[in-house]
């Protein structure tokens, strides 16, 4: 299925999952989207946080449409699930086309779901993917640099990859520096303040088996926890795990640059 044809499915709302495992060698990415008045902003949190929030496009202030990441993308339909943020509170919706504003602008962020298919034809076991759930995702005690209103922790997303596959996985992930890049942390999850493994905040639990240990990977939600750090009245973020799917290939992915420079609203 092509990504064009997944995204009908999802406008169509035949598909509401997650999106691990779906269009394989296509870039993902995560979605926020934010009142003008706090875009520069948010745009300058993200080129100085490029690890959890690699920016691979902007949109036009006020348009639904992400052009760079596809021709007929409608931002406010082609998402699985949203997350939307209005004074304190926090809904889901399967689609924002009744609370899109013209003053809004998106954001789209790289998600490692993008290279989970080179890890597999690499032979690297991924227990979620193979199992069809969702990633295990968690706070950590890593900080991210403030900008404006916006501040907070990372939040990392964990597989479990075999010991003897440790070294060419951050081989093959650091070629993928728009979909999060190397893992940031591997072995002991209390060193980077994670208490349970079993208990992750997003996503699903998977099983650490013998001989493998737990790989971090810096992670787009960490956006999300941003936009609750900044109180804002009104904003609109991914589901976690329900990414936007993109017409942009891995080798697309890999020749980006590392930042999109685009002025936020532009």
């Amino acid at each position: 299925m092509t990504p064009h044809v997944f995204r009908q499915h999802v406008r169509t709302g035949e598909f509401t999952g997650h999106t691990s495992g779906v269009c394989d060698g296509f870039l993902q990415a995560n979605i926020l989207i934010v009142p003008s008045r706090v875009a520069s902003d948010f745009h300058r949190y993200c080129t100085s946080n490029p690890r959890p929030c690699p920016l691979v496009s902007v949109s036009k202030l006020g348009e639904p449409s992400l052009p760079e990441l596809g021709k007929y993308i409608d931002i406010r339909t082609d998402l699985p699930g949203y997350r939307i943020f209005a004074d304190g509170n926090v809904a889901e919706a399967s689609d924002i086309a009744d609370v899109w504003r013209d003053d809004l602008v998106t954001f789209a962020l790289g998600c490692s779901f993008t290279f989970e298919r080179v890890l597999l034809n690499n032979g690297i076991h991924l227990w979620h993917v193979e199992n069809g759930r969702n990633v295990a995702m968690y706070r950590t005690n890593m900080m991210t640099e403030p900008v404006g209103p916006f501040s907070g922790p990372m939040v990392v997303s964990m597989r479990p990859i075999g010991r003897d596959m440790i070294k060419k996985t951050i081989r093959i992930c650091g070629d993928f520096p728009n979909a999060h890049g190397a893992p940031v942390h591997w072995g002991d999850p209390s060193a980077i303040g994670i208490d349970d493994l079993d208990a992750p905040e997003w996503g699903d639990t998977a099983p650490v088996a013998e001989g493998e240990v737990p790989v971090f990977w810096a992670c787009g939600v960490t956006s999300q926890v941003s936009l609750e750090k900044a109180d804002l009245d009104f904003c609109i973020s991914h589901k976690p795990g329900c990414m936007l799917v993109t017409d942009v290939p891995e080798i697309g992915v890999q020749e980006m640059p590392q930042a999109h420079q685009k002025r936020a609203g532009a």
